[in-house]
């Protein structure tokens, strides 16, 4: 479903800022892959999810989303492929409107605009049973403003919107980061159960490595814009936090491993 092949990206070069973040980078995620990223600051795992999006082009390699190469595509082409939750829940839905207009925006991207007004009673049904999966009490307030709700509940709400069209990949950019820890749990969760349910291949990045072993069917690694460690099956489920800074002391020749990284 992603193929990445190769992929470099330097910023600012020739100048004294220069900075290499990818270093000939492959991937590979199959249909329906959940895969956990994790490393350092500066390890590319952002400049990694940032090129298969679009946001900035790659200098070299090439990016293919369900068998399509969209290496060269920008950012607004690739959308139609990708569903994307940032780590910011301020971003991804609109505050003055309400639950369910957010979501028919959402339900209805990329669709051909028609004189239709409002929302049916079926889309109302159906936006309510998607919001139950969240577990937050939101399908009893279709009508309530978003800018009203929480952190958390806005974060899953843009999880949902960014899911309702069955994207071919989903990412995760650290999405549970800017919660509280309870919250951050609860979004997880919601995330899994949607993930499970509807079969999306999905990258999501994350700075707390229990939640990269929990979750997902595959781990991998990052450091100074490689792929350190790629850990799936078995040997992910047995995993522990102690055992992964082993693994990846061993892989990289170094015991560094950032505050951020320990701490989450």
């Amino acid at each position: 479903m992603l193929e990445v092949k190769n992929i470099y990206k330097t910023f600012n070069p020739g100048t004294v800022n220069e900075k290499t973040a990818l270093r000939g980078v492959s991937l590979t995620l199959n249909d329906g892959d959940f895969v956990t990223v994790i490393g350092g600051n500066g390890a590319g795992k952002s400049t990694l999810l940032n090129a298969v999006a679009g946001v900035w082009p790659v200098d070299s390699g090439s990016i293919s989303i369900g068998g399509v190469d969209v290496t060269h595509l920008p950012e607004h082409k690739r959308a139609r492929h990708i569903g994307r939750v940032f780590q910011d829940p301020m971003m991804g839905t609109a505050a003055t409107m309400q639950i369910e207009e957010n979501m028919a925006l959402a339900a209805r991207r990329g669709r051909g605009r028609t004189l239709r007004r409002g929302i049916t009673r079926d889309e109302r049904d159906h936006y309510r049973e998607m919001l139950k999966i969240l577990d937050l009490g939101l399908e009893d307030r279709l009508t309530s403003k978003v800018g009203l709700l929480s952190g958390g509940q806005r974060q899953a709400l843009t999880l949902l919107m960014a899911t309702l069209r069955k994207p071919q990949l989903l990412l995760l950019d650290e999405h549970t980061a800017a919660l509280d820890p309870k919250t951050a749990a609860k979004v997880l969760d919601a995330t899994e159960r949607i993930v499970q349910k509807d079969h999306l291949t999905t990258l999501m990045i994350t700075h707390n490595m229990k939640d990269a072993i929990v979750h997902g069917n595959r781990l991998i690694m990052m450091y100074e814009g490689n792929i350190a460690l790629d850990i799936s099956g078995e040997d992910k489920k047995k995993l522990t936090v102690e055992q992964l800074l082993a693994k990846f002391g061993q892989a990289t020749g170094s015991d560094e491993a950032d505050d951020k990284l320990l701490l989450g």
